[in-house]
Protein backbone atom coordinates (compact mmCIF):
# COMPACT_ATOMS: atom_id res chain seq x y z
CA UNK A 1 0.00 0.00 0.00
CA UNK A 2 1.57 3.73 -1.00
CA UNK A 3 2.48 5.69 1.83
CA UNK A 4 0.26 8.53 1.27
CA UNK A 5 -2.67 5.70 1.25
CA UNK A 6 -2.10 4.66 4.46
CA UNK A 7 -2.32 7.59 6.05
CA UNK A 8 -5.76 7.94 5.23
CA UNK A 9 -6.56 4.60 6.52
CA UNK A 10 -8.59 4.25 9.47
CA UNK A 11 -8.00 1.73 12.21
CA UNK A 12 -8.90 0.14 15.01
CA UNK A 13 -7.46 -1.80 17.84
CA UNK A 14 -8.55 -5.33 19.22
CA UNK A 15 -6.72 -6.93 22.49
CA UNK A 16 -7.97 -10.13 23.13
CA UNK A 17 -6.62 -12.19 26.71
CA UNK A 18 -6.91 -15.78 25.97
CA UNK A 19 -5.92 -18.63 28.79
CA UNK A 20 -2.16 -18.63 27.72
CA UNK A 21 -1.74 -15.64 25.82
CA UNK A 22 -2.54 -11.61 24.70
CA UNK A 23 -3.03 -11.17 21.17
CA UNK A 24 -3.67 -7.78 19.18
CA UNK A 25 -4.98 -6.49 15.46
CA UNK A 26 -4.78 -3.90 13.70
CA UNK A 27 -7.55 -3.84 11.53
CA UNK A 28 -9.59 -1.73 9.43
CA UNK A 29 -12.62 -0.26 8.97
CA UNK A 30 -13.53 -2.73 6.54
CA UNK A 31 -12.77 -5.58 9.19
CA UNK A 32 -9.53 -6.82 7.33
CA UNK A 33 -6.33 -7.54 9.70
CA UNK A 34 -3.60 -5.33 9.12
CA UNK A 35 -1.12 -7.18 11.89
CA UNK A 36 -1.61 -9.16 14.89
CA UNK A 37 1.44 -9.68 17.73
CA UNK A 38 1.33 -12.61 20.61
CA UNK A 39 2.41 -12.29 23.78
CA UNK A 40 2.74 -15.43 26.76
CA UNK A 41 1.07 -15.31 30.21
CA UNK A 42 1.53 -16.93 33.11
CA UNK A 43 -0.24 -19.61 34.43
CA UNK A 44 0.12 -20.57 38.47
CA UNK A 45 -1.36 -23.69 40.00
CA UNK A 46 -0.96 -23.47 43.93
CA UNK A 47 -3.15 -26.66 44.28
CA UNK A 48 -5.25 -29.14 42.49
CA UNK A 49 -7.96 -27.27 40.47
CA UNK A 50 -6.69 -23.76 41.65
CA UNK A 51 -5.76 -21.72 38.54
CA UNK A 52 -4.20 -17.85 39.26
CA UNK A 53 -2.94 -14.80 36.72
CA UNK A 54 -1.54 -11.65 37.51
CA UNK A 55 -3.98 -8.45 36.18
CA UNK A 56 -0.33 -6.58 36.44
CA UNK A 57 1.16 -8.76 33.46
CA UNK A 58 -2.01 -9.23 31.49
CA UNK A 59 -2.35 -5.35 31.47
CA UNK A 60 1.90 -5.39 30.90
CA UNK A 61 1.60 -8.09 28.06
CA UNK A 62 -1.70 -6.23 26.54
CA UNK A 63 0.51 -3.16 26.38
CA UNK A 64 3.37 -5.16 24.62
CA UNK A 65 1.19 -6.35 22.14
CA UNK A 66 -0.53 -3.21 20.84
CA UNK A 67 2.74 -1.26 20.49
CA UNK A 68 3.57 -3.75 18.23
CA UNK A 69 0.39 -3.68 15.73
CA UNK A 70 0.49 -0.09 15.66
CA UNK A 71 4.13 0.44 15.32
CA UNK A 72 4.78 2.81 12.46
CA UNK A 73 0.97 4.05 12.62
CA UNK A 74 0.00 7.35 12.98
CA UNK A 75 -1.84 7.66 16.46
CA UNK A 76 -4.40 10.03 14.75
CA UNK A 77 -5.37 7.05 12.24
CA UNK A 78 -6.15 4.66 15.59
CA UNK A 79 -10.11 5.81 16.30
CA UNK A 80 -11.07 2.88 18.85
CA UNK A 81 -9.88 0.25 21.25
CA UNK A 82 -11.80 -2.92 22.24
CA UNK A 83 -10.81 -5.59 24.74
CA UNK A 84 -12.50 -9.14 25.33
CA UNK A 85 -11.09 -11.56 27.79
CA UNK A 86 -11.58 -14.82 29.50
CA UNK A 87 -14.08 -14.34 32.58
CA UNK A 88 -11.64 -14.55 34.63
CA UNK A 89 -12.20 -13.09 38.47
CA UNK A 90 -9.99 -10.00 39.53
CA UNK A 91 -9.56 -8.63 42.31
CA UNK A 92 -8.45 -5.39 43.69
CA UNK A 93 -8.44 -3.23 47.16
CA UNK A 94 -9.32 0.02 47.69
CA UNK A 95 -6.20 2.18 46.08
CA UNK A 96 -6.76 -0.38 43.27
CA UNK A 97 -4.13 -2.46 44.13
CA UNK A 98 -3.79 -6.49 43.28
CA UNK A 99 -5.10 -8.71 46.23
CA UNK A 100 -4.03 -12.29 46.92
CA UNK A 101 -6.94 -14.91 46.06
CA UNK A 102 -4.39 -18.08 47.29
CA UNK A 103 -2.87 -19.10 50.44
CA UNK A 104 0.72 -18.19 48.93
CA UNK A 105 -0.51 -14.33 49.72
CA UNK A 106 1.38 -13.03 46.53
CA UNK A 107 -0.61 -9.83 45.91
CA UNK A 108 0.24 -10.40 42.70
CA UNK A 109 -1.71 -13.07 41.84
CA UNK A 110 -4.87 -11.57 42.20
CA UNK A 111 -6.85 -13.80 39.42
CA UNK A 112 -9.09 -16.75 39.86
CA UNK A 113 -9.39 -18.24 36.31
CA UNK A 114 -11.80 -19.08 34.48
CA UNK A 115 -11.11 -22.54 34.62
CA UNK A 116 -10.63 -22.93 38.41
CA UNK A 117 -12.82 -25.02 40.17
CA UNK A 118 -11.76 -24.56 43.59
CA UNK A 119 -15.58 -23.38 44.34
CA UNK A 120 -17.45 -26.78 43.13
CA UNK A 121 -18.73 -26.98 46.99
CA UNK A 122 -20.01 -23.43 46.81
CA UNK A 123 -20.98 -23.75 43.47
CA UNK A 124 -23.51 -26.92 44.31
CA UNK A 125 -24.95 -25.19 47.37
CA UNK A 126 -25.84 -22.50 45.30
CA UNK A 127 -27.66 -24.90 42.98
CA UNK A 128 -29.75 -26.82 46.31
CA UNK A 129 -29.92 -23.14 47.36
CA UNK A 130 -32.32 -22.81 44.25
CA UNK A 131 -32.80 -19.01 43.61
CA UNK A 132 -35.06 -17.68 40.68
CA UNK A 133 -31.20 -16.49 39.07
CA UNK A 134 -30.57 -19.73 38.51
CA UNK A 135 -33.10 -20.07 35.77
CA UNK A 136 -31.01 -18.07 33.83
CA UNK A 137 -28.21 -20.45 33.86
CA UNK A 138 -29.94 -23.48 32.91
CA UNK A 139 -30.75 -24.43 36.61
CA UNK A 140 -27.26 -24.95 37.91
CA UNK A 141 -24.88 -22.53 39.02
CA UNK A 142 -21.14 -23.94 37.65
CA UNK A 143 -18.03 -23.09 39.71
CA UNK A 144 -16.65 -21.38 36.80
CA UNK A 145 -19.26 -18.19 37.22
CA UNK A 146 -18.35 -15.92 39.59
CA UNK A 147 -20.87 -16.13 42.47
CA UNK A 148 -19.55 -19.56 44.09
CA UNK A 149 -15.52 -18.19 43.56
CA UNK A 150 -16.97 -15.17 45.22
CA UNK A 151 -18.08 -17.23 48.11
CA UNK A 152 -15.02 -19.49 48.17
CA UNK A 153 -12.74 -16.45 49.22
CA UNK A 154 -15.13 -15.23 51.71
CA UNK A 155 -14.77 -18.30 53.19
CA UNK A 156 -11.18 -19.29 52.69
CA UNK A 157 -9.39 -16.42 52.30
CA UNK A 158 -11.62 -13.75 54.81
CA UNK A 159 -8.50 -11.77 56.13
CA UNK A 160 -5.99 -11.97 53.39
CA UNK A 161 -8.39 -11.36 50.94
CA UNK A 162 -12.04 -10.88 51.50
CA UNK A 163 -11.81 -8.41 53.76
CA UNK A 164 -9.04 -5.95 52.17
CA UNK A 165 -11.17 -6.35 48.62
CA UNK A 166 -12.87 -3.32 47.39
CA UNK A 167 -13.44 -4.22 43.52
CA UNK A 168 -14.31 -7.42 42.28
CA UNK A 169 -13.88 -6.98 38.30
CA UNK A 170 -14.39 -9.39 35.36
CA UNK A 171 -11.04 -9.40 33.24
CA UNK A 172 -12.88 -7.96 30.49
CA UNK A 173 -14.04 -4.95 32.61
CA UNK A 174 -10.64 -5.16 34.74
CA UNK A 175 -8.83 -4.18 31.21
CA UNK A 176 -11.84 -1.66 29.76
CA UNK A 177 -11.59 0.33 33.34
CA UNK A 178 -7.43 0.26 33.38
CA UNK A 179 -7.42 1.47 29.84
CA UNK A 180 -10.54 4.32 30.23
CA UNK A 181 -10.57 5.03 34.13
CA UNK A 182 -14.24 3.67 33.87
CA UNK A 183 -16.09 1.34 36.47
CA UNK A 184 -18.51 0.91 34.23
CA UNK A 185 -19.26 -2.70 33.58
CA UNK A 186 -20.07 -4.77 30.82
CA UNK A 187 -23.88 -6.40 30.17
CA UNK A 188 -22.30 -9.30 29.14
CA UNK A 189 -19.66 -9.98 31.49
CA UNK A 190 -22.24 -9.09 34.42
CA UNK A 191 -25.12 -11.10 33.08
CA UNK A 192 -23.18 -13.70 31.85
CA UNK A 193 -21.48 -14.91 34.84
CA UNK A 194 -22.73 -12.83 37.53
CA UNK A 195 -26.60 -13.22 37.68
CA UNK A 196 -27.24 -9.70 36.43
CA UNK A 197 -30.56 -9.39 35.05
CA UNK A 198 -31.56 -5.93 32.94
CA UNK A 199 -33.65 -4.11 33.04
CA UNK A 200 -34.26 -5.15 36.75
CA UNK A 201 -30.40 -5.23 37.91
CA UNK A 202 -28.98 -7.22 41.31
CA UNK A 203 -31.26 -9.64 42.86
CA UNK A 204 -30.45 -8.81 46.36
CA UNK A 205 -32.21 -11.59 47.95
CA UNK A 206 -29.85 -13.69 45.65
CA UNK A 207 -26.77 -12.47 46.87
CA UNK A 208 -28.22 -12.74 50.84
CA UNK A 209 -29.70 -16.07 50.64
CA UNK A 210 -26.16 -17.15 49.61
CA UNK A 211 -24.52 -15.23 52.14
CA UNK A 212 -22.53 -12.61 50.17
CA UNK A 213 -24.82 -9.65 51.91
CA UNK A 214 -22.14 -7.40 52.09
CA UNK A 215 -21.95 -7.58 48.61
CA UNK A 216 -25.09 -4.95 48.61
CA UNK A 217 -23.12 -2.22 50.10
CA UNK A 218 -23.02 1.32 48.49
CA UNK A 219 -25.27 0.03 45.32
CA UNK A 220 -23.13 -3.12 44.73
CA UNK A 221 -20.27 -0.73 44.08
CA UNK A 222 -17.54 -3.77 45.05
CA UNK A 223 -19.30 -5.81 41.68
CA UNK A 224 -20.25 -3.00 39.77
CA UNK A 225 -23.34 -0.13 39.70
CA UNK A 226 -23.12 0.94 36.72
CA UNK A 227 -23.74 -1.37 32.84
CA UNK A 228 -23.10 -0.37 29.83
CA UNK A 229 -24.17 -2.76 26.28
CA UNK A 230 -20.89 -4.02 24.85
CA UNK A 231 -18.99 -1.21 22.50
CA UNK A 232 -20.46 1.66 24.44
CA UNK A 233 -18.03 4.30 24.50
CA UNK A 234 -16.61 4.26 27.96
CA UNK A 235 -15.50 7.68 30.14
CA UNK A 236 -13.47 10.13 27.62
CA UNK A 237 -11.26 7.18 26.01
CA UNK A 238 -8.45 6.21 26.96
CA UNK A 239 -6.90 8.26 29.80
CA UNK A 240 -3.24 10.25 29.88
CA UNK A 241 -1.70 7.12 31.87
CA UNK A 242 -3.15 4.08 29.25
CA UNK A 243 -2.32 6.00 26.35
CA UNK A 244 1.37 6.21 27.51
CA UNK A 245 1.32 2.90 28.35
CA UNK A 246 -0.22 1.48 25.10
CA UNK A 247 1.12 3.79 23.34
CA UNK A 248 -2.22 5.49 21.56
CA UNK A 249 -3.29 9.02 21.62
CA UNK A 250 -5.54 10.13 24.87
CA UNK A 251 -9.41 10.07 24.39
CA UNK A 252 -8.81 6.81 21.81
CA UNK A 253 -12.28 5.75 21.87
CA UNK A 254 -12.54 2.77 23.88
CA UNK A 255 -15.20 0.23 24.11
CA UNK A 256 -17.62 -1.76 26.84
CA UNK A 257 -15.92 -4.96 26.59
CA UNK A 258 -17.00 -8.65 25.79
CA UNK A 259 -15.80 -12.09 27.40
CA UNK A 260 -13.55 -13.58 24.78
CA UNK A 261 -15.84 -16.37 23.37
CA UNK A 262 -18.52 -13.77 22.56
CA UNK A 263 -16.21 -11.58 21.24
CA UNK A 264 -15.49 -14.83 18.35
CA UNK A 265 -19.35 -14.96 18.37
CA UNK A 266 -19.86 -11.37 17.26
CA UNK A 267 -17.20 -12.33 14.82
CA UNK A 268 -18.61 -14.76 13.12
CA UNK A 269 -22.47 -15.20 13.68
CA UNK A 270 -23.39 -12.08 11.93
CA UNK A 271 -21.32 -12.55 8.84
CA UNK A 272 -22.56 -11.96 5.52
CA UNK A 273 -23.01 -15.02 3.12
CA UNK A 274 -24.29 -13.59 0.53
CA UNK A 275 -23.35 -14.78 -3.03
CA UNK A 276 -21.21 -18.28 -1.72
CA UNK A 277 -24.94 -20.27 -2.39
CA UNK A 278 -24.24 -21.46 0.76
CA UNK A 279 -26.81 -23.59 2.65
CA UNK A 280 -27.62 -20.94 5.34
CA UNK A 281 -28.19 -18.25 2.92
CA UNK A 282 -31.30 -16.72 3.15
CA UNK A 283 -31.64 -18.35 6.56
CA UNK A 284 -32.27 -15.68 9.74
CA UNK A 285 -29.28 -15.06 11.87
CA UNK A 286 -31.25 -17.57 14.56
CA UNK A 287 -30.80 -20.24 12.90
CA UNK A 288 -26.79 -20.33 13.41
CA UNK A 289 -24.61 -21.81 16.43
CA UNK A 290 -21.43 -20.09 16.57
CA UNK A 291 -18.54 -22.34 18.25
CA UNK A 292 -15.83 -20.36 19.84
CA UNK A 293 -13.35 -23.28 19.71
CA UNK A 294 -10.01 -22.83 21.89
CA UNK A 295 -8.79 -24.32 24.92
CA UNK A 296 -12.46 -24.62 25.67
CA UNK A 297 -15.29 -24.36 23.68
CA UNK A 298 -18.34 -22.36 23.83
CA UNK A 299 -21.62 -22.32 21.92
CA UNK A 300 -23.70 -19.39 20.99
CA UNK A 301 -26.88 -19.45 19.84
CA UNK A 302 -29.39 -16.55 19.87
CA UNK A 303 -32.93 -16.03 19.66
CA UNK A 304 -35.84 -13.24 19.26
CA UNK A 305 -37.40 -14.93 22.49
CA UNK A 306 -35.93 -15.86 25.62
CA UNK A 307 -35.70 -19.82 25.28
CA UNK A 308 -34.48 -21.85 28.64
CA UNK A 309 -32.52 -25.00 27.98
CA UNK A 310 -31.84 -27.30 30.69
CA UNK A 311 -27.51 -27.47 32.11
CA UNK A 312 -27.34 -23.99 29.07
CA UNK A 313 -26.50 -20.70 30.52
CA UNK A 314 -28.78 -18.10 29.55
CA UNK A 315 -30.78 -16.81 28.09
CA UNK A 316 -29.10 -13.70 28.43
CA UNK A 317 -30.80 -10.20 26.86
CA UNK A 318 -28.29 -8.13 24.12
CA UNK A 319 -25.05 -10.32 25.75
CA UNK A 320 -23.55 -10.57 22.74
CA UNK A 321 -26.05 -9.25 19.59
CA UNK A 322 -27.99 -6.16 20.80
CA UNK A 323 -31.95 -6.72 21.28
CA UNK A 324 -31.31 -10.62 21.02
CA UNK A 325 -30.98 -13.04 23.87
CA UNK A 326 -28.02 -15.27 23.95
CA UNK A 327 -27.94 -19.38 25.05
CA UNK A 328 -24.79 -20.22 25.82
CA UNK A 329 -23.51 -24.15 25.80
CA UNK A 330 -19.89 -25.26 26.26
CA UNK A 331 -17.00 -27.78 27.10
CA UNK A 332 -14.64 -26.69 29.81
CA UNK A 333 -12.14 -28.47 27.80
CA UNK A 334 -11.61 -29.00 24.26
CA UNK A 335 -7.87 -27.84 22.48
CA UNK A 336 -6.59 -28.32 26.13
CA UNK A 337 -7.59 -31.85 26.34
CA UNK A 338 -6.16 -32.54 22.64
CA UNK A 339 -2.64 -31.04 23.76
CA UNK A 340 -3.28 -33.62 27.19
CA UNK A 341 -4.39 -36.68 25.44
CA UNK A 342 -1.46 -36.38 22.74
CA UNK A 343 1.26 -35.16 24.86
CA UNK A 344 0.49 -37.62 27.62
CA UNK A 345 1.02 -40.62 25.43
CA UNK A 346 3.75 -42.86 25.43
CA UNK A 347 4.27 -42.71 21.81
CA UNK A 348 5.37 -38.33 21.95
CA UNK A 349 8.11 -38.50 21.58
CA UNK A 350 8.44 -40.84 18.68
CA UNK A 351 5.68 -38.14 17.34
CA UNK A 352 8.04 -34.89 17.77
CA UNK A 353 11.37 -37.24 15.94
CA UNK A 354 8.76 -37.88 13.44
CA UNK A 355 7.87 -34.09 12.88
CA UNK A 356 10.53 -32.20 13.37
CA UNK A 357 10.19 -28.34 11.93
CA UNK A 358 7.93 -30.07 8.26
CA UNK A 359 4.74 -29.22 10.26
CA UNK A 360 2.85 -29.32 13.73
CA UNK A 361 1.80 -31.84 15.50
CA UNK A 362 -1.54 -31.92 14.30
CA UNK A 363 -1.04 -31.31 11.10
CA UNK A 364 1.03 -34.96 11.11
CA UNK A 365 -1.35 -36.26 12.99
CA UNK A 366 -4.18 -36.00 10.26
CA UNK A 367 -1.96 -36.61 7.38
CA UNK A 368 -1.03 -39.81 9.52
CA UNK A 369 -4.75 -41.01 10.03
CA UNK A 370 -5.26 -40.61 6.58
CA UNK A 371 -2.44 -42.75 5.39
CA UNK A 372 -3.74 -45.64 7.91
CA UNK A 373 -7.41 -45.43 6.25
CA UNK A 374 -6.15 -44.62 2.56
CA UNK A 375 -8.96 -42.48 2.38
CA UNK A 376 -10.11 -39.26 3.71
CA UNK A 377 -13.25 -40.33 4.10
CA UNK A 378 -12.68 -43.31 6.01
CA UNK A 379 -10.61 -41.81 9.07
CA UNK A 380 -13.88 -41.40 10.85
CA UNK A 381 -13.85 -45.61 11.13
CA UNK A 382 -11.33 -45.82 12.66
CA UNK A 383 -12.45 -44.85 16.09
CA UNK A 384 -14.95 -47.44 15.76
CA UNK A 385 -13.56 -49.76 18.48
CA UNK A 386 -12.09 -46.46 21.09
CA UNK A 387 -14.11 -44.06 22.72
CA UNK A 388 -13.50 -41.14 25.04
CA UNK A 389 -16.15 -39.51 27.13
CA UNK A 390 -14.08 -35.58 27.25
CA UNK A 391 -15.18 -34.58 30.29
CA UNK A 392 -11.39 -34.61 32.39
CA UNK A 393 -12.57 -31.33 33.65
CA UNK A 394 -16.36 -31.54 34.34
CA UNK A 395 -19.40 -31.21 32.21
CA UNK A 396 -20.59 -27.63 31.62
CA UNK A 397 -22.97 -28.32 29.19
CA UNK A 398 -25.76 -29.88 29.07
CA UNK A 399 -25.36 -32.50 31.80
CA UNK A 400 -23.86 -29.04 34.44
CA UNK A 401 -22.02 -31.66 36.22
CA UNK A 402 -18.46 -30.51 37.46
CA UNK A 403 -17.96 -33.81 38.97
CA UNK A 404 -17.95 -35.86 35.99
CA UNK A 405 -14.63 -37.28 34.82
CA UNK A 406 -12.95 -38.28 31.70
CA UNK A 407 -13.49 -41.71 30.03
CA UNK A 408 -11.41 -44.07 27.62
CA UNK A 409 -12.52 -47.84 26.88
CA UNK A 410 -10.70 -49.78 24.42
CA UNK A 411 -7.24 -49.42 25.08
CA UNK A 412 -5.07 -51.87 24.28
CA UNK A 413 -1.07 -52.93 25.78
CA UNK A 414 -0.05 -51.40 21.97
CA UNK A 415 1.72 -47.84 22.53
CA UNK A 416 2.75 -47.44 18.74
CA UNK A 417 2.33 -43.92 17.09
CA UNK A 418 -0.84 -45.41 15.24
CA UNK A 419 -2.11 -45.94 18.62
CA UNK A 420 -1.85 -42.41 19.53
CA UNK A 421 -3.39 -40.84 16.36
CA UNK A 422 -6.53 -42.66 17.01
CA UNK A 423 -6.78 -41.74 20.60
CA UNK A 424 -5.99 -38.17 19.14
CA UNK A 425 -9.25 -39.12 16.54
CA UNK A 426 -11.18 -40.62 19.19
CA UNK A 427 -10.47 -37.40 21.37
CA UNK A 428 -11.91 -35.15 19.02
CA UNK A 429 -14.95 -37.45 17.71
CA UNK A 430 -15.85 -37.00 21.44
CA UNK A 431 -16.05 -33.23 21.56
CA UNK A 432 -17.72 -33.21 18.58
CA UNK A 433 -20.05 -35.65 20.21
CA UNK A 434 -20.28 -33.48 23.04
CA UNK A 435 -21.20 -30.59 20.81
CA UNK A 436 -24.36 -32.74 19.42
CA UNK A 437 -25.67 -33.08 22.63
CA UNK A 438 -25.46 -29.74 23.43
CA UNK A 439 -27.37 -29.04 20.06
CA UNK A 440 -30.27 -31.56 20.75
CA UNK A 441 -30.84 -29.78 23.97
CA UNK A 442 -30.75 -26.04 22.15
CA UNK A 443 -33.47 -28.11 19.81
CA UNK A 444 -35.33 -29.39 22.16
CA UNK A 445 -36.17 -25.76 23.84
CA UNK A 446 -37.12 -24.53 20.78
CA UNK A 447 -33.59 -23.42 19.12
CA UNK A 448 -34.04 -24.06 14.87
CA UNK A 449 -30.24 -24.23 14.53
CA UNK A 450 -29.02 -25.44 10.55
CA UNK A 451 -25.74 -24.27 10.47
CA UNK A 452 -22.42 -24.44 12.50
CA UNK A 453 -19.91 -20.99 11.82
CA UNK A 454 -16.41 -22.35 14.03
CA UNK A 455 -13.88 -19.49 14.77
CA UNK A 456 -10.62 -19.90 17.29
CA UNK A 457 -7.48 -22.08 17.07
CA UNK A 458 -9.62 -25.73 16.39
CA UNK A 459 -11.14 -24.16 13.45
CA UNK A 460 -7.64 -23.99 12.03
CA UNK A 461 -8.05 -27.74 11.92
CA UNK A 462 -9.17 -29.37 9.08
CA UNK A 463 -9.87 -32.46 10.53
CA UNK A 464 -11.49 -30.95 14.03
CA UNK A 465 -13.79 -29.46 11.60
CA UNK A 466 -15.01 -32.37 9.63
CA UNK A 467 -15.77 -34.06 12.15
CA UNK A 468 -17.65 -31.70 13.93
CA UNK A 469 -19.22 -31.81 10.32
CA UNK A 470 -19.83 -35.30 10.22
CA UNK A 471 -20.93 -36.07 14.00
CA UNK A 472 -23.96 -32.98 13.49
CA UNK A 473 -24.56 -33.88 10.12
CA UNK A 474 -24.67 -29.85 9.42
CA UNK A 475 -22.68 -27.70 7.53
CA UNK A 476 -20.25 -25.98 8.58
CA UNK A 477 -19.03 -22.70 7.35
CA UNK A 478 -15.34 -20.73 8.44
CA UNK A 479 -14.58 -17.52 8.56
CA UNK A 480 -12.14 -16.33 5.53
CA UNK A 481 -10.84 -13.97 8.31
CA UNK A 482 -9.38 -16.47 10.66
CA UNK A 483 -9.12 -14.23 13.47
CA UNK A 484 -12.39 -13.99 14.25
CA UNK A 485 -12.28 -13.04 18.11
CA UNK A 486 -9.61 -10.10 17.10
CA UNK A 487 -12.02 -8.88 14.85
CA UNK A 488 -15.11 -8.78 17.33
CA UNK A 489 -12.56 -6.66 19.73
CA UNK A 490 -11.83 -4.36 17.60
CA UNK A 491 -15.79 -3.89 16.67
CA UNK A 492 -15.87 -2.62 20.24
CA UNK A 493 -13.47 0.14 19.29
CA UNK A 494 -15.22 0.57 15.99
CA UNK A 495 -18.58 0.93 17.79
CA UNK A 496 -17.01 3.05 20.73
CA UNK A 497 -15.48 5.89 18.11
CA UNK A 498 -18.92 6.27 16.74
CA UNK A 499 -18.11 5.45 13.01
CA UNK A 500 -20.74 3.10 13.38
CA UNK A 501 -24.40 3.35 14.12
CA UNK A 502 -24.68 -0.42 15.74
CA UNK A 503 -22.43 -3.59 16.39
CA UNK A 504 -23.48 -5.28 13.57
CA UNK A 505 -20.72 -5.27 10.65
CA UNK A 506 -19.84 -7.37 7.47
CA UNK A 507 -16.99 -10.15 6.81
CA UNK A 508 -16.66 -12.61 4.28
CA UNK A 509 -16.74 -16.64 4.49
CA UNK A 510 -15.35 -19.57 3.43
CA UNK A 511 -16.42 -22.96 2.84
CA UNK A 512 -18.57 -25.80 4.27
CA UNK A 513 -18.83 -29.47 4.61
CA UNK A 514 -20.79 -32.37 5.80
CA UNK A 515 -21.53 -36.19 6.62
CA UNK A 516 -22.21 -38.60 9.16
CA UNK A 517 -20.39 -40.97 11.59
CA UNK A 518 -22.44 -43.60 14.05
CA UNK A 519 -20.66 -43.22 17.99
CA UNK A 520 -23.24 -41.07 19.46
CA UNK A 521 -24.95 -44.44 21.16
CA UNK A 522 -21.95 -45.57 23.13
CA UNK A 523 -20.90 -41.74 23.79
CA UNK A 524 -24.23 -41.32 25.34
CA UNK A 525 -24.58 -44.39 27.58
CA UNK A 526 -21.06 -43.50 28.97
CA UNK A 527 -22.04 -41.12 31.04
CA UNK A 528 -24.55 -42.51 32.22
CA UNK A 529 -22.30 -45.70 33.75
CA UNK A 530 -19.90 -43.40 34.99
CA UNK A 531 -22.84 -42.07 37.04
CA UNK A 532 -23.54 -45.78 38.20
CA UNK A 533 -20.03 -46.65 39.08
CA UNK A 534 -20.04 -43.50 40.67
CA UNK A 535 -23.23 -44.43 43.02
CA UNK A 536 -22.43 -47.56 43.74
CA UNK A 537 -19.01 -46.34 45.26
CA UNK A 538 -20.67 -44.13 47.23
CA UNK A 539 -23.03 -46.47 48.83
CA UNK A 540 -20.60 -48.66 49.68
CA UNK A 541 -17.96 -45.59 51.18
CA UNK A 542 -21.49 -44.96 53.07
CA UNK A 543 -21.84 -48.42 54.71
CA UNK A 544 -18.41 -48.08 56.14
CA UNK A 545 -18.71 -45.26 57.80
CA UNK A 546 -22.08 -46.58 59.17
CA UNK A 547 -21.00 -50.48 60.04
CA UNK A 548 -18.50 -52.90 59.23
CA UNK A 549 -18.49 -54.59 56.19
CA UNK A 550 -20.31 -58.16 56.35
CA UNK A 551 -19.49 -60.43 53.32
CA UNK A 552 -23.12 -59.97 52.20
CA UNK A 553 -22.27 -56.18 51.87
CA UNK A 554 -19.61 -57.15 50.31
CA UNK A 555 -21.22 -59.51 47.87
CA UNK A 556 -23.90 -57.02 47.17
CA UNK A 557 -21.75 -54.51 46.23
CA UNK A 558 -19.13 -56.48 43.84
CA UNK A 559 -22.15 -57.84 42.37
CA UNK A 560 -23.58 -54.05 40.80
CA UNK A 561 -20.00 -53.14 40.16
CA UNK A 562 -20.11 -56.15 38.14
CA UNK A 563 -23.69 -55.52 36.61
CA UNK A 564 -22.64 -52.24 35.23
CA UNK A 565 -19.25 -53.68 33.86
CA UNK A 566 -21.19 -55.95 32.25
CA UNK A 567 -23.80 -53.28 30.71
CA UNK A 568 -20.99 -51.21 29.06
CA UNK A 569 -18.98 -54.36 27.51
CA UNK A 570 -22.10 -54.79 26.17
CA UNK A 571 -22.64 -51.90 24.61
CA UNK A 572 -19.43 -51.46 23.16
CA UNK A 573 -19.23 -54.93 22.01
CA UNK A 574 -22.44 -54.06 20.02
CA UNK A 575 -20.85 -51.16 18.45
CA UNK A 576 -17.77 -52.99 17.58
CA UNK A 577 -20.24 -55.31 15.93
Amino acid sequence: MPSNRLQECIFYVGVDVGTASVRAALVTREGLLKSTAQEPIGIWEPESDHYVQSSTEIWEKCCTVVKKVTHGVEKSQIRGIGFDATCSLVVLDQSFQPVPVSQSGDPQRNVVMWMDHRATEQADRITKNGHRVLSRVGGVMSPEMQPPKLLWLKENLNESCWNKASHFFDLPDFLSWKASGSLTRSLCTLVCKWTYCPPEGWDASFWTSIGLDDLLENNFSKIGSVTSPPGSPLGDGLTQEAAADLGLDPGTAVGASLIDAHAGGLGVIGADVKGFHLPCEGQPITARMALICGTSTCHMAISEQPLFVPGVWGPYLSAMVPGLWLNEGGQSVTGRLIDHMVKGHTAYTQLQEQVQQRSNIYSYLNNHLSSMANSCSAVDLLGSSLHVWPDFHGNRSPLADPTLKGMVVGLSLSQTLDDLALLYLATMQALALGTLHILEAMKEAGHEIRTLFLCGGLSKNNLFVQIHANATGLPVVLPDQTEAVLVGAAVLGACASRHYSSIQYQMTIGQTNTCKITKLEVFSDMSQHQHQHNNVFYEVSRWKCTETLSAVTVEIWICSFVQVEMEVHSVLLQSAL
